[in-house]
């Protein structure tokens, strides 16, 4: 596949380099430990700059990741997905312009593409069109750029539709012209300055129509640019083929593959997988075990043996991974509901660099190293088809193979007290965790897993 070329749908197929992308996702607001808010900022004179995340390329070089894939970087309010200006870094990430391209440059020097994300579904009350909106009123040329509800006198008491509630991010009008060329700007702005591609926030709230119109027009001057969606759920192809997305979110995939191991119920993944493997052959999904909206996989597989589990799966089966900070290191930390919620899921990492983080995390950290390096020795697992072998609640037993050409890898994953034999065809090695073998048997030990390949 190519840039230019076209998918099944008509739409533009994913940049040719995305095959090869294992992201490192990083909270930066989080990450540097900037101040939670703008207004807090001013009583916060320490520097917390967006180079903060220089230091770490190298580790994440040594990780085996491919690029950064960044939350929210723009001037906001509070968590970053309130912008309020879209063409300026947040002063919190540093008051320097060129701060940005700093960044950029170290990231390319080692070959690491950056990622960005933009939230284009609602925008932070502080948006400066928003607030025109409000002291004009209709007369502003802004105003049809929100939905307004009803027809107040005084503009300042006017009401706008908000996101799921929250009056803080002001909903755009997608059905707007003007707001399809502000997006479209945006975004071929930052990728002039030398982003690789867009994640966009809550793309299942946006309508499809919208992107169709947008994304043809950055794609026009950026065609290696990868622009995904944030989708939770719906039909995934259909939104990808309607929107011309080159993928989102697989969050049904995520939430299988965490709840079966942590509930020994192999048979929710061994379906998710049938209808993953679905998707793959319409697009290809971005795949993750954890990101900066949901508890930490260390938090959601309580016994420790089986959270290797999970992250084998994320590593064999098609998909383009996504790890996010810290999970690499066995960090923990719980969700919660309420305001400040997701603080403890998007800390800030070490400022002296790697050498500042505990001993007990490095073991995970070298396992997710083994694993990367496997996944980039087989590149054609990217679009893999999946087909599961042998089932049970404790046992489960799958083979991923190349949709063209050659490659082929078995995956035995055991979550039981006893070890667990498996027939299979021919002779195989292990290349990945353990297992005993005689002759075409292969037996998986106690709460264990083994990656085998053809030998």
């Amino acid at each position: 596949m190519s840039g230019s070329s076209a998918g099944q749908s008509g739409r533009p197929a994913a940049p040719d380099w995305v095959a090869h992308a294992i992201w490192w996702q990083v909270y930066p607001l989080g990450f540097v430990g900037a101040p939670v808010s703008s207004e807090a900022q001013r009583h916060d004179p320490s520097v917390h700059s967006l180079e903060r995340l220089i230091v770490w390329l190298d580790y994440a070089v040594e990780l085996g990741v491919s690029g950064l894939l960044l939350g929210p970087i723009f001037a906001s309010e509070t968590h970053g997905y309130d912008t309020t200006d879209f063409c300026r870094i947040d002063p919190r990430l540093g008051d320097s312009p060129d701060v940005f391209d700093r960044l950029v440059t170290e990231a390319h020097a080692r070959g690491l593409r950056v990622v960005l994300d933009g939230v284009f579904n609602h925008v932070g009350r502080s948006f400066a069109p928003f607030q025109r909106a409000l002291e004009e009123g209709r007369s502003a040329p802004e105003f049809g750029w929100f939905r307004a509800i009803g027809e107040a006198a005084d503009p300042g008491e006017q009401r706008f539709e908000n996101f799921e509630g929250h009056d803080a991010l002001v909903l755009l009008d997608h059905d707007e012209p003007r707001v399809a060329d502000f997006v479209a700007g945006v975004m071929s702005y930052w990728l002039d300055r030398g982003a690789d591609g867009w994640r966009l926030d809550a793309a299942y709230a946006v309508p499809p129509a919208f992107w169709a119109t947008v994304l043809p027009r950055v794609r026009n001057g950026h065609p290696e640019a990868f622009l995904f969606g944030e989708v939770i759920h719906g039909d995934y192809p259909a939104i990808v083929a309607e929107s011309t997305l080159d993928s989102v979110t697989q969050y049904e995939l995520w939430k299988a593959v965490w709840s079966s191991i942590s509930d020994a119920n192999f048979f929710e993944l061994s379906a998710a997988l049938d209808r993953h493997d679905s998707f793959v052959q319409h697009f290809v999904p971005v795949t993750f075990v954890g990101n900066h909206d949901v508890t930490r996989l260390a938090s959601t597989i309580g016994d420790e043996r089986h959270r290797e589990h999970a992250l084998v799966v994320l590593m064999t089966v098609a998909g383009t991974p996504t790890l996010y900070y810290g999970d690499e290191q066995g960090f923990t930390g719980v969700k919660e509901e309420r305001a400040g919620g997701d603080d403890v899921v998007r800390p800030e990492f070490g400022k002296g660099g790697p050498s500042t983080l505990a001993p007990e995390g490095w073991t995970v950290y070298h396992l997710h190293q083994s694993l990367i390096g496997l996944r980039r020795r087989h590149v054609w697992l990217h679009s893999a088809r999946t087909t599961g072998l042998a089932l049970t609640n404790e046992f489960f037993a799958y083979e991923v193979a190349a949709r063209e050409g050659v490659g082929r890898l078995v995956v035995l994953l055991n979550l039981a007290d006893s070890e667990y034999r498996q027939a299979l065809d021919g002779r195989w090695a292990v290349v990945a965790g353990a297992a005993a073998q005689s002759g075409t048997t292969v037996t998986v030990p106690p709460h264990g897993w083994a990656v085998l390949q053809p030998a």
